[in-house]
Parts: C-alpha cells; sequence; structure tokens
C-alpha cells in the first residue's frame, strides 16, 4: 500500500526484503532517504540502522531514517530515535503520518507536494 501512495506522489522506491539487502543496496546507491522497517528478517532495522550510522561517522553525509514498526507501545519512538533513526512512524501505516515524516526531513518533497 505504502508503495503505491509513494510512486504515486512521484517517488522512487527500492525495497529490501531484510535489513542486510537494506545495507547492500544503500551501500550501492544513493538514495535521500530510508524507510526502516525495524523487524526484517537476516538483519533487523536496529541493525541496519547502527551499521549506516556507524559507516556515516567516515564520511560528512548523514541519511534520513526513517522507522516503520508495528511496535507502537510507550517507549518505542525514543528506542528507535535513540537508535540513530531521525523519525517514527508506526503500523498500522497512516499514509498521511508517513508523509509528513518524510516533508519534515525532505523539506524539498513538501514544496513538490504542495
Amino acid at each position: 500500500m505504502a508503495l503505491r501512495f509513494l510512486e504515486k506522489r512521484g517517488h522512487t522506491v527500492v525495497v529490501a526484503e531484510s535489513g542486510k539487502k537494506a545495507l547492500d543496496a544503500w551501500q550501492k546507491q544513493a538514495f535521500d532517504l530510508i524507510l526502516m522497517d525495524v523487524q526484517m528478517p537476516e538483519m533487523d532495522g536496529f541493525e541496519a540502522t547502527a551499521r549506516i550510522r556507524e559507516h556515516e561517522k567516515s564520511t560528512a553525509k548523514r541519511i534520513p531514517i526513517i522507522a516503520l514498526t508495528a511496535h507502537a507501545m510507550v517507549g518505542d519512538r525514543e528506542r528507535c530515535l535513540t537508535a540513530g533513526m531521525d523519525d517514527y512512524v508506526s503500523k498500522p501505516l497512516n499514509i498521511t503520518d508517513l508523509f509528513e515524516a518524510i516533508e519534515r526531513l525532505l523539506p524539498a518533497a513538501a514544496q513538490a507536494h504542495a
């Protein structure tokens, strides 16, 4: 569902089925933003984010990462932010919340769709 809404809004989307594949894609291709599912096989979103943030220490770049998670308990948002993610959207996904998070981190996206 989110894939279709993002594409309709003009975003190009690359889907990775695991945290390891997300990390591999990030290493091979430039992205404006990562939507990171917290629960993924092979490597979860926390580990993938930690590896991205560790690598970024040697660069001047920081890619925005939005956590997508079914974890919506008290403290889950803070756990994601502490882990290095820049924003948090809980599932079931509210597409308005997702677009607002994207626009907070990528102001150019807000201007393009105003």
